[in-house]
């Protein structure tokens, strides 16, 4: 069993929002797999299901990103599965919109939802799929203005692309080995 994570925040004012791409590909995921993700547990939303002939949770914590860890853990803990069967999406202001990065480990990381779930999970060594999300008006002394600023109009077109590029992401890690999807997804 793998426990698939999409990073966000939760409510409508950040459905499109940079830092919420890690829920519009897992929405995307469950819809193209028949997967509900609606049931509540622990401050999260969840859906179990089939994905290429292996049983998966999908979840959605419902903290804000940098407490992603709590619901991690929890849901982790309760179904019983290993630090190394758990997949996060998230997004990656170190990658340009549309890159992206299969890495091992969140120990350090610059994004805070990822070491809230190393910290809570008392091990960095799950998978993450890296996202990017830069564009040229990116400015690191707003870094958290621009994570909240919504998709602009011609970026929206792209993410149709980065959603299946990551669902294609996500299929392979199913399917084969670890260490090849790593290198087939760096940079």
């Amino acid at each position: 069993m793998k426990l698939i994570v999409g990073l966000g925040n939760p409510g409508d004012r950040y459905n499109n929002n940079r830092s919420n791409i890690g829920f519009k590909i897992l929405d995307v995921i469950a819809n193209n797999i028949g997967i509900e993700i609606k049931t509540k547990k622990k401050k999260s939303l969840i859906g179990r299901g089939d994905f290429e002939g292996d049983e998966v949770v999908l979840l959605k914590p419902q903290t804000f990103s940098e407490l992603s860890g709590e619901s991690v853990l929890y849901i982790a803990s309760f179904l019983k599965i290993q630090v190394k069967d758990i997949v996060v999406i998230h997004e990656d202001l170190e990658l340009e919109l549309g890159q992206i990065v299969v890495t091992k480990g969140g120990e350090n990381d610059s994004n805070p939802g990822v070491n809230s779930i190393s910290v809570s999970l008392r091990s960095p060594n799950f998978i993450r799929i890296r996202i990017g999300v830069l564009n040229s008006s990116f400015n690191p002394k707003k870094r958290e203005d621009f994570l909240r600023e919504d998709f602009e109009p011609l970026e929206n077109l792209s993410l149709i692309q980065i959603i299946n590029d990551a669902e294609a992401a996500i299929r392979s890690i199913s399917m084969g080995d670890i260490d090849e999807v790593i290198q087939k997804y760096h940079l």
